[in-house]
């Protein structure tokens, strides 16, 4: 059996859009649920979502448990041996109280590919398959939202290519979520159902077209 992590934010955890963080999909409905089902028993897929998770940075309001870096390591550690690490987050980077332009965004997942690295916590000590996942862009109307993330929603739209480019300069792989799926119109930066249904499927495709030996 082959075991990959998903590690990412709201979008993970499968908050429903325009709800409170407690609204949450189910676990068969929520995208790591989907590529559960996709990938079949020969899979164990764990999902690891964490609403308001940003890539390396503490959240001066909500604290440094929102920090991907700082809960990485030891998450590796207690679900090795690892054949692959599904990484999507950097939308919470985006907030105005952070400031983050997208190539920096992109560095900080940067930073996770070498911890993991540097871990190596795939099977026999070896370093385990790493993919990025870059967020589908937020719409331009994030309702309520707006102040916490003004300006956003540019520079959402940037970070494909600039996740693209770390992943391609680390030789892992990439999959842009914005080709399958779009976020919902009731808060403009979380993904419906229909979307995390669309997102693991395509991710069950990438996912096998690893060259597993």
């Amino acid at each position: 059996m082959r075991t990959v992590l998903c590690f990412g934010d709201s979008n993970t955890y499968g908050q429903v859009p325009g709800g409170s963080p407690l609204d949450r999909y189910g676990l068969s409905e929520r995208w790591p649920g989907v590529l559960q089902r996709a990938l079949g028993s020969g899979w164990h897929v764990i999902e690891e979502g964490l609403s308001g998770r940003t890539t390396v940075h503490n959240d001066p309001i909500e604290g440094d448990l929102k920090n991907g870096r700082t809960y990485l390591r030891p998450c590796l550690m207690s679900h090795a041996p690892l054949d692959l690490v599904i990484i999507m987050l950097g939308t919470n980077d985006l907030k105005v109280r952070l400031g983050q332009p997208a190539s920096e965004v992109a560095m900080g997942i940067g930073c996770l590919i070498h911890d993991i690295r540097d871990l190596a916590p795939g099977p026999f000590g070896k370093v385990p398959e790493v993919m990025v996942v870059a967020p589908p862009p937020m719409l331009d109307d994030i309702k309520e939202w707006e102040s916490i993330f003004k300006g956003a929603q540019a520079k959402s739209h940037e970070l494909a290519l600039q996740f693209e480019i770390i992943a391609d300069s680390l030789e892992v792989h990439f999959f842009d979520a914005g080709s399958v799926c779009a976020c919902n119109a009731l808060d403009g930066f979380h993904i419906d159902d229909e979307a995390h249904r669309s997102l693991g499927l395509a991710l069950a495709g990438e996912v096998e077209a690893i060259g597993w030996k």
